[in-house]
């Protein structure tokens, strides 16, 4: 039973980490390599309001997503709409942005490091132990969780109930269509490469209370966040939930029953195991 909590708390994490570049790659079709740097920028956020001001870090996600969201409309207006213009096919969008956002991700980083330094940074914020089924787990990982789930169940609700949400599916799916009944496709890739912004910097700013991190971590979340994607279905919220939960259960499996340093070799195992035979995810549709 340990091993199932702590694999679910982490899978948690892990959908906090990965549902914001879903949306990016998965509705804008922007594969966005500084998507760990708004992570980390958003981590940053709530430890300089919980040291400076003794924010809770669960009221200054409210602070950090409409900004988040504002900075990532102007990446994508400045930076990125000039290349979805010039694309000739959907292939050369995607090497072109993960050109440019392989540039914007050290440009990320050497702002953070200008202004927080390189020194690694973590505070106590729910650091108290709770108790299930006579094991004990920190309070802000069962917070971080929770948190999890109503942001993942809010955006599936959005993108499948509502008249906006499927507006954003509608150019994921086929944008010339979309179009032709009156969409800004434009705009609204912008919203969505916006709103995932706001989601990584949220699910940042929430794993920061338990996380020790540094100016130039973010690659590794996007590593992950990109196995995760790539796993669930990309554009399937359902998708990237389960892919998340799956590899939680997986390396806490691997690392309580086998081995610790096997986790990461487990991990990228069943990735490739995924790839082979689904290479279109979990969740996701063949284009064949």
């Amino acid at each position: 039973m340990d091993v199932i909590i702590t694999g679910l708390l982490l899978g948690g994490t892990y959908a906090l980490i990965a549902m914001g570049l879903n949306l990016q790659y998965g509705m804008a079709r922007i594969m966005n390599l500084a998507n760990g740097e708004m992570l980390v920028a958003g981590a940053f956020a709530a430890f300089w309001f919980w040291t400076g001001g003794q924010i809770s870090p669960l009221l200054t996600v409210f602070l950090v997503a409409p900004a988040a969201f504002l900075l990532n409309w102007l990446v994508y207006v400045v930076f990125l709409r000039p290349l979805v213009r010039r694309a000739r096919s959907r292939g050369q969008l995607e090497v072109d942005s993960i050109l440019t956002t392989f540039g914007l991700s050290f440009v990320a980083v050497g702002l953070m490091l200008a202004l927080f330094g390189g020194d690694y940074f973590s505070y106590s914020y729910l650091s108290v132990p709770v108790h299930i089924f006579s094991s004990t787990y920190g309070a802000n990982r069962i917070a971080a969780f929770a948190a999890a789930v109503v942001i993942c169940g809010a955006l599936w609700l959005w993108l499948n109930r509502s008249r906006a949400g499927m507006t954003i599916r509608a150019i994921a799916v086929a944008p010339d269509s979309a179009r032709l009944v009156g969409i800004d496709v434009m705009r609204m890739a912008a919203f969505a490469f916006a709103l995932g912004g706001a989601v990584t910097a949220t699910g940042g700013a929430l794993i920061s209370t338990f996380l020790t991190l540094d100016a130039s971590t973010g690659g590794l979340f996007t590593l992950k966040a990109l196995v995760i994607v790539i796993m669930g279905g990309v554009g399937d919220v359902r998708g990237t939930v389960v892919a998340a939960l799956l590899l939680g259960l997986l390396e806490t499996f691997v690392a309580t029953v086998i081995d610790p340093g096997l986790t990461l070799a487990a991990a990228y195992l069943v990735f490739i195991i995924v790839l082979l035979v689904r290479p279109q995810g979990l969740f996701g549709r063949s284009t064949s």
